[in-house]
């Protein structure tokens, strides 16, 4: 079985950004989270620890928490990465111009054998790669919330990205206990835009009054097996996360993508699901 990669970067220290650290260093890695500032560092820090006291009570650490967040530190740049990373992810919101050029950067902090990977969920890997002067060492891999409980991992494999780039990502991804799926760059990739459309159309359900929340959901999971209901799922990714999305596939692919009415007054209210507290559900 391959080998975790000895050091790890990751731009950004929220809650994907955390549990990316928290799930390499879990499996072995010296991790270093770009975060600027001392107040966003420690609460970076805060939830990788959180998280690791949850995989411990879960029985799901082969060592103490304690042993595995000293594996975990911050920097307040990506300048300030270890040049002799192996793997450097950015899990940073989803904004384009913000991921090129904090790729761009990373990219030059490191030496020319580190692959470079975008966490996101829904931008092209292609025009990202554009920023790069080694896009054979970029690529996609889009991980899912929460990120140390989720199986899955989704490859995104650009024009440029070299075979040997995907090989390592893909033995990573398996030596962190999770399985992947390989899919070639295109608009939301398979996961997001296939996903975005049901939780679309259950949004849009609810503001046409035909059920309840927990009815639409209720109806997915019993009737359909789905583990989670699209609405709760919409809470637990974030109202914002997915009305970004909407509005890049709508740009993108489409009217089927159009974002419903109901999800942009609830994110102009502030209503973005579990991390405010409130969304489709109210959250403690």
């Amino acid at each position: 079985m391959t080998s975790a990669p000895a050091v790890v970067g990751v731009i950004g220290g929220g809650r994907m950004g955390a549990g990316i650290a928290q799930s390499f260093a879990a499996a072995g890695s010296a991790v270093t989270v770009v975060e600027s500032g001392e107040q966003a560092a420690a609460a970076a820090l805060d939830r990788v620890a959180a998280g690791l006291k949850r995989a411990a009570e879960r029985g799901a650490l082969a060592e103490p928490a304690e042993e595995v967040l000293a594996r975990v530190t911050t920097v307040p740049s990506v300048g300030a990465l270890p040049s002799h990373a192996d793997l450097v992810v950015e899990a940073v919101p989803e904004d384009a111009a913000l991921k090129a050029r904090l790729l761009a950067a990373a990219e030059r902090a490191v030496g020319p054998g580190t692959v470079l990977a975008s966490n996101t969920s829904s931008l092209s890997v292609t025009d990202l790669a554009a920023a790069l002067t080694r896009p054979a060492r970029f690529l996609g891999m889009h991980f899912f919330n929460p990120v140390p409980a989720s199986e899955l991992v989704e490859i995104v494999v650009a024009p440029d990205t070299g075979a040997d780039t995907v090989e390592a990502a893909l033995g990573w991804t398996h030596r962190l206990g999770k399985k992947d799926v390989v899919v070639k760059d295109s608009p939301g990739f398979a996961s997001s835009r296939l996903g975005l459309v049901l939780g679309l159309e259950a949004i849009r359900m609810v503001e046409e009054g035909v059920a309840e929340p927990d009815a639409i959901d209720g109806a997915m999971r019993l009737g359909y097996k789905h583990p989670m209901g699209p609405l709760r799922l919409t809470d637990l990714v974030g109202l914002d996360v997915r009305l970004a999305i909407a509005e890049h596939l709508h740009a993108t692919l489409g009217e089927r993508f159009a974002p419903p009415r109901l999800l942009r007054e609830k994110v102009a209210r502030g209503e973005l699901g579990r991390k405010t507290g409130k969304g489709f559900y109210t959250w403690e």
